[in-house]
Protein backbone atom coordinates (compact mmCIF):
# COMPACT_ATOMS: atom_id res chain seq x y z
CA UNK A 1 0.00 0.00 0.00
CA UNK A 2 1.14 3.81 -0.90
CA UNK A 3 -0.14 6.93 0.36
CA UNK A 4 0.48 10.07 -2.10
CA UNK A 5 -0.03 13.43 -1.46
CA UNK A 6 -0.46 15.07 -4.61
CA UNK A 7 0.37 19.17 -3.90
CA UNK A 8 -1.79 21.46 -6.42
CA UNK A 9 -2.95 24.94 -6.80
CA UNK A 10 -3.56 24.30 -10.88
CA UNK A 11 -5.65 22.34 -13.12
CA UNK A 12 -2.61 21.65 -15.21
CA UNK A 13 -0.16 20.60 -12.16
CA UNK A 14 -3.46 18.29 -10.92
CA UNK A 15 -3.82 16.63 -14.75
CA UNK A 16 0.08 15.93 -15.01
CA UNK A 17 -0.45 14.18 -11.81
CA UNK A 18 -3.25 12.43 -12.60
CA UNK A 19 -0.90 11.04 -15.59
CA UNK A 20 1.76 10.11 -13.64
CA UNK A 21 -0.28 8.05 -11.17
CA UNK A 22 -2.44 6.18 -13.73
CA UNK A 23 -1.25 2.83 -14.18
CA UNK A 24 1.08 3.40 -10.89
CA UNK A 25 -1.54 2.79 -8.56
CA UNK A 26 -3.71 0.37 -7.32
CA UNK A 27 -6.80 1.72 -6.27
CA UNK A 28 -7.37 -1.05 -3.96
CA UNK A 29 -4.61 -0.73 -1.90
CA UNK A 30 -3.17 2.61 -2.23
CA UNK A 31 -4.64 5.97 -1.24
CA UNK A 32 -4.33 9.87 -2.79
CA UNK A 33 -5.33 13.25 -1.08
CA UNK A 34 -5.37 16.13 -2.87
CA UNK A 35 -3.59 18.95 -1.14
CA UNK A 36 -4.61 22.67 -2.51
CA UNK A 37 -3.52 25.79 -1.11
CA UNK A 38 -5.35 28.86 -2.26
CA UNK A 39 -2.66 31.50 -2.31
CA UNK A 40 -4.38 35.09 -1.60
CA UNK A 41 -3.45 36.66 -5.34
CA UNK A 42 -5.00 33.11 -6.43
CA UNK A 43 -8.67 32.96 -8.18
CA UNK A 44 -11.13 31.45 -5.55
CA UNK A 45 -11.81 28.36 -7.95
CA UNK A 46 -8.53 27.28 -8.99
CA UNK A 47 -7.46 25.31 -6.10
CA UNK A 48 -11.10 23.80 -6.04
CA UNK A 49 -10.77 23.48 -9.75
CA UNK A 50 -7.66 21.72 -9.13
CA UNK A 51 -9.00 18.69 -6.54
CA UNK A 52 -11.93 17.91 -8.77
CA UNK A 53 -9.75 17.14 -11.77
CA UNK A 54 -7.94 14.55 -9.28
CA UNK A 55 -11.81 13.31 -8.37
CA UNK A 56 -12.78 12.75 -12.09
CA UNK A 57 -9.26 11.78 -13.39
CA UNK A 58 -8.45 9.09 -10.19
CA UNK A 59 -12.25 8.54 -9.50
CA UNK A 60 -10.96 4.79 -9.03
CA UNK A 61 -9.06 5.91 -6.16
CA UNK A 62 -11.22 7.82 -4.76
CA UNK A 63 -8.88 10.56 -3.83
CA UNK A 64 -9.77 13.19 -0.90
CA UNK A 65 -9.26 16.60 -0.97
CA UNK A 66 -7.95 18.91 1.42
CA UNK A 67 -8.19 22.65 0.86
CA UNK A 68 -6.05 25.03 2.70
CA UNK A 69 -5.68 28.83 2.86
CA UNK A 70 -2.34 30.53 3.94
CA UNK A 71 1.12 30.02 3.24
CA UNK A 72 1.60 27.54 0.95
CA UNK A 73 4.95 26.11 1.75
CA UNK A 74 3.90 26.15 5.29
CA UNK A 75 0.68 24.58 4.22
CA UNK A 76 1.98 21.77 2.54
CA UNK A 77 4.90 21.17 5.35
CA UNK A 78 2.11 20.56 8.01
CA UNK A 79 -0.49 18.31 5.32
CA UNK A 80 2.47 16.23 5.04
CA UNK A 81 3.09 15.83 8.76
CA UNK A 82 -0.83 14.97 9.37
CA UNK A 83 -0.67 12.66 6.83
CA UNK A 84 2.58 10.91 6.19
CA UNK A 85 2.39 10.26 2.59
CA UNK A 86 4.55 7.72 1.44
CA UNK A 87 5.39 9.54 -1.72
CA UNK A 88 4.76 13.51 -2.48
CA UNK A 89 3.53 14.90 -5.70
CA UNK A 90 4.00 18.41 -6.69
CA UNK A 91 4.20 20.23 -10.34
CA UNK A 92 7.78 21.37 -11.23
CA UNK A 93 5.95 25.05 -11.35
CA UNK A 94 2.60 26.62 -10.79
CA UNK A 95 1.51 25.16 -14.28
CA UNK A 96 0.92 28.56 -15.59
CA UNK A 97 1.80 30.04 -18.57
CA UNK A 98 5.12 31.01 -19.74
CA UNK A 99 6.50 29.58 -16.34
CA UNK A 100 9.63 27.74 -16.10
CA UNK A 101 12.11 25.48 -14.37
CA UNK A 102 11.39 23.86 -10.89
CA UNK A 103 9.48 26.50 -8.73
CA UNK A 104 10.24 28.15 -4.86
CA UNK A 105 7.73 25.63 -3.52
CA UNK A 106 8.75 22.62 -5.31
CA UNK A 107 12.28 23.34 -4.29
CA UNK A 108 11.14 24.14 -0.64
CA UNK A 109 9.74 20.28 -0.34
CA UNK A 110 12.46 19.16 -2.07
CA UNK A 111 14.54 20.66 0.31
CA UNK A 112 12.64 20.03 3.64
CA UNK A 113 10.58 16.75 2.75
CA UNK A 114 12.21 13.23 4.11
CA UNK A 115 10.56 11.16 1.44
CA UNK A 116 10.47 10.62 -2.40
CA UNK A 117 8.85 14.42 -4.09
CA UNK A 118 8.05 13.30 -7.43
CA UNK A 119 7.92 16.82 -9.71
CA UNK A 120 5.56 16.10 -12.33
CA UNK A 121 6.54 17.46 -15.79
CA UNK A 122 4.36 20.51 -16.93
CA UNK A 123 2.00 20.10 -19.35
CA UNK A 124 2.40 21.57 -22.28
CA UNK A 125 0.05 25.28 -22.57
Amino acid sequence: MTDYLVATASVHVTAAAADYLQGRIDPSEDSVAVVGVREPDSHERDVGDAANVARSRLAAAMPTADIREGDTVTELLAAIAERDPDVVLIGANAGIKGASGVGTTATALLERVDRPVVVVPRPDL
